[in-house]
Parts: C-alpha cells; sequence; structure tokens
C-alpha cells in the first residue's frame, strides 16, 4: 500500500470514527467523508509544507510536538473547504490530528514487508 493510500485511509478512518464518538464532529454524508479526506490530503501536500518551514522554532522549542498544531491546523484548513463536514474546533482537530498520526503507523507498520532472519 502507497503512502498517500494510507493517509488517505487513515484521515477517513478518523474522521469517521470521532464523528460516532464525540457529538460536535459531524460529518454529513460519505461522499462528503470522502471528499474531507482528499481535500485534507491536498492540504497536506500543498500547506503543511509551508506551515512546517514557518513553525520550525516552535517545533525545535517542543521537540516536534507543534508538529501536531500544525496538523490540527490543517485538519481546520480542509474542515473550512468541505461544508457537510464539521471538526467541532480545535481540539476535535487536535484529537484527530493525534489519532491520524497513530494510524499511520500503525497501518504502515503492518503494510511493510517482514524481514526474515
Amino acid at each position: 500500500m502507497t503512502r498517500l493510500a494510507t493517509k488517505y485511509l487513515s484521515i477517513i478512518a478518523t474522521i469517521y470514527l470521532l464523528s460516532k464518538i464525540i457529538d460536535t464532529v459531524r460529518v454529513g454524508n460519505i461522499p462528503s467523508l470522502l471528499i474531507m479526506g482528499l481535500v485534507l490530503l491536498i492540504v497536506n501536500i500543498i500547506i503543511k509544507p509551508i506551515l512546517l518551514l514557518l513553525a520550525l522554532p516552535f517545533s525545535l522549542l517542543t521537540f516536534g510536538l507543534f508538529n501536531f498544531v500544525i496538523n490540527a491546523w490543517t485538519i481546520m484548513i480542509a474542515d473550512h473547504f468541505v461544508s457537510e463536514v464539521n471538526m467541532g474546533g480545535f481540539l476535535n482537530s487536535l484529537l484527530a490530528a493525534f489519532i491520524i498520526t497513530i494510524l499511520q503507523h500503525l497501518l504502515r507498520d503492518n503494510a511493510a514487508p517482514k524481514a526474515k532472519a
């Protein structure tokens, strides 16, 4: 599975799960969820590197933890473009960013071929 597909699946799964668990996260329908995943993927490809570069001093001071804030910002930017999806604010976006990161690592580790010893 490619990196983009892994990222896309983790985005969709996280937003869907959060919409079922947290009542302030709302997803109108499945096509809007798929569009939200695509928009967030595009935002991560285009805007996130610029934000990471601008926030580099803060990331260095916080030993990389500020990257979660940047991820939450990208989720909020994508949320602005998709009208049927409402993340419900910064804290929900921060929680989504954290869960997306965990899911990406789990999917990537399970998809990697095992080395024979």
